[in-house]
């Protein structure tokens, strides 16, 4: 059986398998310079059927590698630098809360090692008063996150440990565009997307995307609003297909696109916080090595999740093998994703 057709058969089993719990998936594998994807489901939409390639969702969390890579940009072109205090990249006056002498910089929060908390101030308590909010991070408005940020008190020193955070990926994402002097969306279009020829990457998908768009659906399978994740978007604001996310983890194998493009993502990649020998933080991305006994195959990733979709994209440069995967249902992928890329890993190496 050739590569193609292998690659075929592994992501059309994967997207079935995915079909029986979600309402809705695509699946793209990819190795030895070949690229699948398969579709099974349905949109969800109203006239859509199976979703293909073309097919959007939100893709969550996974918004965050990206803002990870406009931040690698921006430092090589020299623009920032890692090492940059937040502080000095917002409005005049902002106050940023610090620990032990330490300030929180541009590496920690790309990193998740700022200290922050994981929702920003008074977000859980706004959310306990409305349960069943459709959109929980409507209200996250550049006002409303600096002022919060001044009253947060951090859980560590920053640059000790990882704690994951949605408000700290979220203020990199702002701090980058009031630096750029544009919106976030511009800015990942400017430093990411368009480079890559990736079209279909956006927060804003209305016009001429409409018709492509995948309705979410909740763990139950029931229709659910799309989220607006308002000036938090660097966090997890971004929509895309399974074409644009196959290019980007492609750039990710074999650095494609223009040569500081290429530069950044080594940078994104020598950029290293280790929880321990098998588990590590890059610019964006989470990494570990699977034990011995699994193959000892490096696997760097990402997934993500809003109120109606779910997504991952992992990769392994080793092998040069990778995998996507979009839901229209917020119930998680990631079991059938990894195993996925293990098998894919495996038959590669």
């Amino acid at each position: 059986m050739d590569t193609a057709h292998r690659l075929g058969t592994l992501a059309r089993h994967t997207a079935d398998r995915l079909a029986r719990r979600h309402v809705g998936v695509v699946v793209a594998a990819v190795a030895g310079g070949h690229v699948e994807i398969a579709g099974a489901g349905t949109t969800g939409a109203t006239g859509g059927g199976t979703p293909d390639s073309g097919t959007l969702f939100e893709i969550g969390s996974v918004t965050k590698t990206f803002t990870g890579l406009a931040l690698a940009r921006m430092a090589v072109a020299g623009t920032v630098r890692l090492d940059d205090p937040l502080a000095a990249l917002l409005p005049d006056g902002t106050a940023v809360p610090s620990r032990d002498g330490q300030e929180i910089t541009l590496r920690h929060l790309a990193t998740h090692t700022s200290g922050l908390p994981r929702l920003p101030k008074g977000m859980l308590i706004r959310a306990l008063l409305r349960p069943g909010t459709p959109d929980p991070y409507a209200g996250c408005t550049a006002d409303v996150l600096l002022a919060g940020l001044a009253r947060t008190r951090l859980r560590a020193t920053p640059g000790r440990r990882v704690h994951y955070s949605n408000l700290g990926a979220g203020l990199l994402g702002l701090a980058l565009a009031h630096r750029a002097g544009t919106t976030y969306e511009e800015l990942v279009t400017d430093e990411v997307s368009a480079p890559l020829g990736l079209h279909d990457t956006a927060v804003s998908v209305a016009g001429t995307r409409a018709g492509r768009l995948a309705q979410g659906h909740d763990a139950r399978r029931r229709p659910t609003p799309p989220w607006h994740l308002a000036d938090l978007a660097g966090a997890g604001g971004l929509w895309s297909t399974a074409t644009d996310l196959t290019a980007y983890l492609r750039a990710q194998l074999d650095g494609g696109g223009p040569a500081e493009l290429a530069e950044a993502i080594r940078l994104s990649r020598e950029v290293e916080h280790r929880t321990n020998r098998f588990t590590w933080q890059h610019l964006g991305w989470a990494a570990h090595r699977l034990h011995p006994s699994q193959g000892g195959h490096l696997q760097i990733w990402h997934n993500g999740g809003t109120g109606g979709f779910s997504s991952f994209a992992g990769f392994d440069p080793e092998t040069g093998t990778a995998v996507a995967v979009l839901s229209n249902t917020r119930r998680s992928v990631d079991a059938p994703a990894f195993e996925l890329l293990r098998t894919l890993q495996k038959e590669s190496a």
